[in-house]
């Protein structure tokens, strides 16, 4: 694919593959920016009820301007390739920036304010991620934080009046009842059971990440997939203090909130948190 153009785009490095597709660097000849270009996989693209739901995902979130979400710029199909085009954010994945002992407290606070001020704006526009995860942001060498990847989000009635939480889902697509969507370590409960995700579901994925950048580690581990999932289903999340004392109680609180068990006893939505 490389030095071949779609549109008006003209690959030229490959940045990254998913089980959805592969991201590449591109040019675009009318603008003469760079760009990033997710071009569907061949089985998401032979499957119309699937790219279907991607493409219109992701011209959903297009609509989402904030300075902490990857900007989409076209959603499109050349030929027999579907694609999503989007901003070139030059920076690193935040998975790699947490090292073992975990980020200053300092940081945590700032990357974890940026990420849910991005959430907070998808969530008002009705949009749940359903995938978020330190993979899935980036970290610019300034600092700016970029909330990336809506291929799994979700559209949801927004919030009502006097309501937290969207209490019902409608989907611009349809998702297949029981269906698991997500990436294990990071998914909640529910996502697990098959059950539908709402805005609190992000909110339990915000507190992993939040466990993950205080300890270095995730909450919920296992030596399998399976046991992975069981222990998010069934065990309590460990306090994040006892892994790391130096947290504030205040910030503790918050965490453990965040990875309550029932989405009920979450925050209502990232705004809220």
């Amino acid at each position: 694919m490389i030095g071949r153009t779609i549109s008006h785009y003209a690959l030229e490095d490959r940045l990254g593959e998913g089980g959805m597709g592969t991201v590449y660097l591109a040019r675009d000849t009318l603008l003469g920016r760079k760009v990033a270009i997710k071009v569907l996989a061949p089985a998401a693209a032979g499957d119309p009820e699937l790219a279907g739901r991607l493409l219109r995902e992701a011209k959903a979130a297009s609509r989402l301007n904030h300075p902490n979400i990857v900007t989409v710029y076209e959603v499109g199909r050349a030929g027999d390739l579907d694609f999503i085009a989007m901003e070139h954010v030059d920076g690193r994945p935040l998975s790699g920036l947490i090292p073992p002992g975990g980020l200053p407290i300092a940081q945590v606070l700032d990357y974890g304010g940026q990420v849910a001020s991005a959430v907070a704006a998808a969530h008002a526009a009705g949009i749940v991620h359903r995938d978020l995860k330190p993979a899935n942001v980036i970290v610019t060498q300034s600092g700016r934080v970029k909330v990336l990847d809506f291929g799994l989000a979700r559209i949801v009635r927004p919030p009502g009046p006097g309501e937290s939480a969207p209490p019902t889902l409608q989907t611009m697509a349809a998702t297949a009842p029981g269906a698991m969507l997500g990436t294990v370590g990071y998914m909640s409960p529910e996502q697990i059971q098959g059950k539908p995700a709402d805005a609190r579901s992000d909110v339990f994925s915000l507190g992993v990440m939040l466990f993950e950048m205080l300890a270095g580690r995730r909450p919920f581990e296992g030596d399998s997939t399976w046991a992975v999932m069981a222990a998010t289903v069934n065990a309590g999340a460990p306090p994040v203090a006892s892994l790391r004392p130096e947290t504030p109680p205040a910030l503790a609180a918050i965490v453990g909130r965040c990875l309550a068990a029932q989405p009920g006893d979450r925050y209502g939505s990232a705004a809220d948190l």
